[in-house]
Parts: C-alpha cells; sequence; structure tokens
C-alpha cells in the first residue's frame, strides 16, 4: 500500500516427530498395529496420504484468514527441489567439516526409539513423591524420591553412602565421586568400592564438579545416562556401561534384570540393595523430570553413534552479527537469551532415528573388513567415492544408506535460500535474498532463527535476514498455554463460523477416535470447552479474529486470547457497516438536485476540520507504530478514531445539516464523510481486509483512480493544521 514491492511465501514443513508419532497413534488406535508392523514403506505412504489432507487444511486456513501469500511459490520441506538442496547442503557442511558423525550422548526417547531435540523435551518439576503415567506401562511410576545406597570400602568395614534419584542406573556406575576439597572424603580418595550387582570393585574419584552440599556429598558416576558423569567418566578415563537399550529395556549389563523395563527393574533393584542391607534412607526430593513432549515418554540420556554439525565458529558469528547491529533482534531483551544459548552452544545432532524425514546422504560401504561412511547426494556417487578412498572396484562394494533421517530443524533453516532457487543465482534469489524481516514465535529462536542465521550465513555468505520480530505465546483467555493436555486449544475456524457446544464437544471426540488426543486428554478437553464455553463460541468473523490478534502487544511474552473481546470487535466491524451505510444514504440524498463537482472542501465547517485534522493525527500514529511493529498501538488508535471520534461524534454532527437543507454545509458534510471513510477504510485494511474492501467497493468515492483498498495508497499527510 506504500508502493513497495514485497514477497510473502507460504510453507510448510514436514515436522518430523510430530507428524510421524501422530499417524502412529492413528495406526495404532485404528488397526492396533505399530509401524514396525507395516514396514516402512507403507507407513510413509501413510504418512503422505495424511500430510496431503492436513496441509489442504493448513492452506485454507491461512487463505480464510486473508493473508497476502503468493501461493504459486508455495514451499514444502519435503519437496523434490528442497529435498535435493538438503542433501546438497550436507554434503557441502561435511566437506568442510563442519558435519562429523561420533557417539555421544542425546536425548533419546524409548517410546519412539530416537532421539529428540531440546525443545521437545519438557522438564516437569515434581514436590516429593509424584507419580507420572509412561507410555506402554500399566502403572504410573513415582519420582520425587531421593535413594541413598551404601558402598563398601574395599577391604574396609567403611562405606560411602550415594544418594540418587535413578537407582535402576546403579548398574552401570563406573565410580563414586567426591570434591577434592572435602574433608569428610579424603580419605578414601584414591581407594575402591565395592558394586553390589557386578561384584567387582569401582574407583573413589575427586572431581570440582561435585557439590559437596548435594546429598550427601558423595555421587555415582554413570557415563552413559548422564551429562555430568559422561564428561567426568571422559575426565578420568572411565569405561560407559550403557544400562538401558534403545527400548528402555535393560542390557545384558546383568543376567538377573537383562530384558526388564527401566522402571520395573527400578523397584526390584531397591528391593535387592535393600535385602542387601545397602538402603540407608528413602527421602522426598524437588526434582526435574525430562518429559518427551510429543510421546509422555521419560526421556533418557543415551550414547548414541549420530550426526553431529559442529556450531563453535558459526555461532560465534551470529553473536558477534547482534553485537555490531547486523542482525537486529526485536523486542531487544531477547539479546540476552541469544547470547548466552550461542555463547555456550554444543555441536548440534541432527540425525534422528525415525522414518519420516529427509534420509542422511551418508552410506555404510563394507569390502571384506573394511568399512566407511561416505557422504554423497546419491549412491552411485557415493560407490565411486568409496572405490578410490578403500582402493577396490565398485562392483565388490556393498553400501547401505543410513536408515536415519535429520531434525527437521536443519532443513528449515535452509528455507530463506532454498525457496528462491539456490544453489543458482535466480532472479528470485538476486532480488529477495537476504530476506528483510523474520517473523516468528520467540520460543524457537535459538531451534530455527539460530540455525537459519549459522547455515544461512555459512552457505551463501550473507545473513539470510536483517531483523528478527519475536512474537509472544498465544494463551488462553486465563494466560495458560493452549495445549492439549489442558484442553483449552482453540481451533480459528470455530472462532470465525461460531460453534454450539454440543458440536465442540464432537469435534474433541472425533480427535480422540482419530487418535489426535488421548482419552485423559478428551476428559480435559470436554471439561474445559464447558468450562469456557457454556453457551458454545460465537460466530466471529475472520476481520475481528485477526484484529483481536494484533490488537494486543505482540511483542509480550505471552498474548492472552478472549473469544468476548473477538465479539466485541465483531460489533466494530458492525459500527463500520453502519457509518458506510449512513454516509451513502447521505450521499444519496445530498445530491438529489446535484451534481458531484458540488462536493468539495470549500465550505468546510469547525467540525469538517476537526475530524480531518484528527485523521492526520491517526495516520502519524499509524506510521510510527507500525515502523516498530506495535501493532496494537495502531488498531487502538483505529478504533478510537474510527468508532469514538468518526461514529460517535463527528457523524452525529453531520445530520443537523442534512435535516434542516442547508445545502453548502451538507456538501461539506458529504465531502468529508466519504473521503474520512475512503482513507479510514485504507489505514484499517491491512488488519480487516475482508470489511474494508467490501465496504470500500460500496462507497461514493470521489476519486476513482483506486478500485480497490489493496492498490490504493496508505495515508495522505496534508491535513495536520486543519
Amino acid at each position: 500500500m506504500q508502493g513497495f514491492e514485497t514477497i510473502w511465501l507460504p510453507g510448510l514443513d514436514h515436522a518430523g516427530i510430530a507428524t510421524q508419532v501422530i499417524v502412529e497413534k492413528q495406526l495404532l488406535k485404528k488397526e492396533q498395529k505399530t509401524r514396525h508392523n507395516i514396514g516402512r514403506e507403507k507407513f510413509l505412504e501413510r504418512i503422505w496420504n495424511w500430510k496431503t489432507k492436513n496441509a489442504g487444511v493448513i492452506g485454507d486456513q491461512l487463505k480464510r484468514l486473508g493473508l497476502s501469500l503468493n501461493w504459486e511459490k508455495q514451499v514444502f520441506t519435503m519437496d523434490p527441489v528442497q529435498a535435493k538442496i538438503v542433501s546438497q547442503v550436507f554434503v557441502n557442511l561435511f566437506e568442510k567439516g563442519l558435519i562429523f558423525r561420533d557417539e555421544s550422548l542425546v536425548n533419546w526417547s524409548c517410546f519412539l526409539r530416537s532421539t529428540i531435540s531440546d525443545i521437545e523435551v519438557n522438564h516437569l518439576e515434581v514436590d516429593g513423591s509424584t507419580e507420572i503415567n509412561v507410555p506402554c506401562l500399566e502403572k504410573p511410576v513415582k519420582f520425587g524420591k531421593m535413594f541413598y545406597v551404601g558402598y563398601k570400602i574395599a577391604d574396609s568395614d567403611d562405606e560411602i553412602i550415594v544418594a540418587t534419584t535413578r537407582p535402576e542406573t546403579i548398574l552401570g556406575d563406573v565410580a563414586v565421586a567426591v570434591h577434592p576439597l572435602d574433608e569428610r572424603y579424603t580419605k578414601f580418595v584414591g581407594r575402591k568400592v565395592y558394586h553390589p550387582f557386578r561384584q567387582e570393585d569401582i574407583p573413589i574419584i575427586a572431581d570440582e564438579f561435585v557439590d559437596m552440599n548435594f546429598g550427601t556429598g558423595a555421587v555415582k558416576i554413570t557415563p552413559a545416562h548422564d551429562h555430568a558423569d559422561f564428561s567426568t567418566g571422559k575426565r578420568h578415563s572411565l569405561p560407559i556401561l550403557p544400562v538401558f537399550d534403545e527400548n528402555g529395556n535393560i542390557t545384558n549389563i546383568s543376567n538377573d534384570f537383562q530384558g526388564l523395563n527401566r522402571f520395573e527393574a527400578r523397584d526390584l533393584i531397591v528391593n535387592r540393595v535393600s535385602n542387601m542391607k545397602l538402603l540407608r534412607d528413602v527421602k522426598d526430593h524437588k526434582m526435574l523430570v525430562p518429559i518427551c513432549s510429543r510421546s509422555g515418554d521419560v526421556v533418557e540420556y543415551m550414547l548414541r553413534p549420530q550426526w553431529f554439525v559442529r556450531c563453535t565458529e558459526m555461532a560465534r558469528r551470529a553473536v558477534n552479527d547482534v553485537k555490531q547491529g547486523n542482525l537486529v533482534i526485536e523486542p531487544k531483551n531477547f539479546e540476552v537469551n541469544w547470547f548466552d544459548w550461542l555463547e555456550n552452544i554444543h555441536d548440534w545432532c541432527i540425525s534422528r532415528q525415525l522414518w519420516w524425514g529427509h534420509r542422511i546422504p551418508a552410506y555404510l560401504c563394507r569390502v571384506e573388513d573394511k568399512e566407511q561412511w561416505i557422504v554423497a547426494t546419491e549412491m552411485d556417487l557415493a560407490r565411486k567415492k568409496a572405490s578410490e578412498i578403500l582402493n577396490v572396484c565398485e562392483a565388490s562394494i556393498e553400501i547401505e544408506q543410513d536408515c536415519d533421517v535429520l531434525d527437521t530443524w536443519f532443513s528449515s533453516a535452509l528455507l530463506p535460500f532454498s525457496v528462491f532457487g539456490w544453489p543458482n543465482r535466480t532472479d528470485d534469489f538476486s532480488k529477495y535474498y537476504p530476506l528483510s524481516l523474520m517473523e516468528t514465535g520467540h520460543d524457537i529462536l535459538f531451534f530455527w532463527v539460530a540455525r537459519m542465521v549459522m547455515l544461512g550465513t555459512e552457505i551463501t555468505g550473507q545473513l539470510p535476514f536483517k531483523k528478527i520480530l519475536l512474537h509472544g505465546i498465544i494463551c488462553d483467555s486465563q494466560g495458560r498455554k493452549m495445549s492439549k493436555s489442558l484442553g483449552n486449544v482453540i481451533s480459528p475456524e470455530n472462532v470465525i463460523e461460531g460453534i454450539p457446544l454440543k458440536d465442540l464437544n464432537q469435534v474433541a471426540k472425533d480427535s480422540e477416535q482419530a487418535g489426535v488426543l488421548s482419552q485423559n486428554e478428551l476428559k480435559k478437553t470436554l471439561v474445559e470447552q464447558k468450562k469456557m464455553f457454556p453457551e458454545g463460541i460465537p460466530e466471529c468473523g475472520v476481520d475481528a479474529l485477526r484484529y483481536t490478534l494484533v490488537s494486543h502487544n505482540v511483542k509480550s511474552h505471552f498474548i492472552n486470547f478472549d473469544v468476548q473481546e473477538c465479539y466485541t470487535n465483531k460489533l466494530f466491524c458492525n459500527k463500520l457497516w453502519q457509518a458506510t451505510k449512513f454516509t451513502r444514504i447521505y450521499y444519496d440524498q445530498v445530491l438529489k438536485n446535484h451534481g458531484v463537482e458540488k462536493l468539495n472542501q470549500d465550505n468546510i465547517g469547525t467540525m469538517d476540520r476537526w475530524i480531518l485534522s484528527r485523521y492526520s493525527h491517526l495516520m502519524q500514529v499509524l506510521n510510527d507504530s507500525m515502523e516498530v511493529y506495535d501493532f496494537h498501538v495502531a488498531t487502538l488508535a483505529l478504533k478510537n478514531f474510527l468508532y469514538y471520534e468518526f461514529c460517535d461524534v463527528y457523524l452525529e454532527t453531520t445530520k443537523r445539516a442534512l435535516r434542516e437543507n442547508e445545502h453548502n454545509i451538507a456538501f461539506a458534510h458529504c465531502w468529508t464523510l466519504i473521503t474520512i471513510l475512503d482513507k479510514g477504510l485504507r489505514a484499517l485494511h491491512p488488519f480487516m481486509p475482508y470489511v474494508t474492501e467490501y465496504l470500500h467497493r460500496r462507497l461514493p468515492l470521489l476519486d476513482r483512480k483506486y478500485s480497490s483498498t489493496e492498490s490504493t495508497p496508505w495515508s495522505d499527510k496534508n491535513w495536520k493544521k486543519m
């Protein structure tokens, strides 16, 4: 509307874990089968069908909301073109030494049998003994207990008592650690304790990471399942003994417990320790339990061979770009998060043990007793590379592509340049890259935005965008984050169209039948729906929904959405409708016996000048607030002007001239009414596109140069002193 050329592309990512989980839940619900029962190929076929259906729903929602998107350039992260670019970037980064394969501790969901990203881990705080439901277990598992276990000093009657919240991991203990300055244990450092299950001695070590004030000041070291323990194990060259397999069952580390579920084994191990007279105490303990947000599983830290991206140097550049002002983050207070995350970054695990996603372009090549991982965009290229490295003919090579897929954030991080045709220097790439603005939720500043910055700069040599605008999290009217577990999710179409309570309930029941909601989530949803919408949701329309969302400060940490507020904004739309109808009637009556040339500003009076000057003030507020993304200031100013100053005050003053046949005054009023509505509807158009477009087309315009609000200039600024 200001004459600038803009582009906004619609796109979807494949949401690897979330999509796979929901389709597998549906499979389990409808057919009592898992993905392993039907195989990879058929399972992926089902996911593609699910994607096609739901991508259409999302697209329809976006179109209905009136977003000005270029649908001809719509992208999906697993489109063939995007898939080719993802593979090429992986190869490029590998050849630069920025991608490598290694064994490291990762977040592991035993239910999904996959690594998950940090953003997919919720930390549930429990204050003392608390039962948590874990997938595939009939009984809930107790957390929030601290177990105190005595480790006997070898060749002595002394013992060291260690405290642990995970007694099942005792099976993998390889040392007991104390602080080097802790006088209680100085005499034991260098000696050994007897492991009660493996019947062997393990060392007592001194390390400064130990908190002397936590528990007894002595901690068990299990490098296979704890980050701090893993680091300690590296420093002291300790062995790594995995306790759990990928399913969460006990490994062959113990013949007595092998094959048992980790939490079933816990109770047996505690009983065994007690029978050995080694259980010294059990106390309630406040703790954080890592929960997989996708499955509800308790997350384990597991040692697995994975693919990683080296991030240190890329992160350093991203930090400097913000410090030097090359990249602007709005709101500015999120710079603290940016620096904190990137200055303390670790290598990024990008492999996932899923079926849905981009297969990693890495191939394990074997020849007799030799094997080599080869990274290439295609299998034939990998075979050729392997033959050169292993010095054998291509036909003798047994080759297999890595079954793992890439973290969704990896492919999503490439979108700012991949959507414009990279690696080719297309017209679109030259014209639109880098972007002017990246707008997204503050909760994915690190997981998506930082990675776009790191990979975009590394691959293209340019920042992918110049400015980042972060919006808050949409919550319900009570300030609670919308989630299935709380049952307070509101669908936009229900606000737009309205829906009775019984139909709202039925939608939830259908979701449960489809496997989207669990039975527990359904119960909570039905309770919340009755509490929040006892009479159902009233029809509000698209414009009222849009206006309500931006009438809050989008830069706030949380944005509370209230349907009642949305309905109030529907009444604002009605007010505009009535004002336009009145203006049309006024126009018809004033010009009964006169031509349109009579409508001019020659005889405008005090109230005409007042409303024109108020409009000029409005435009100043709009321009200033839009410049800094204070949309709530803009919407408040628009409503105050159009609803109160124009409709409630000015419009009422025009009725007298019409009633008393004061022609010159009526002509001036009519000109002012049309002018203000014309320009006011334009100003409101970005926020309420449908009603403004509809009313603007029915307005008797003085200047027919512009047939649509979208093609009409934003404002005039020459009435300030009227």
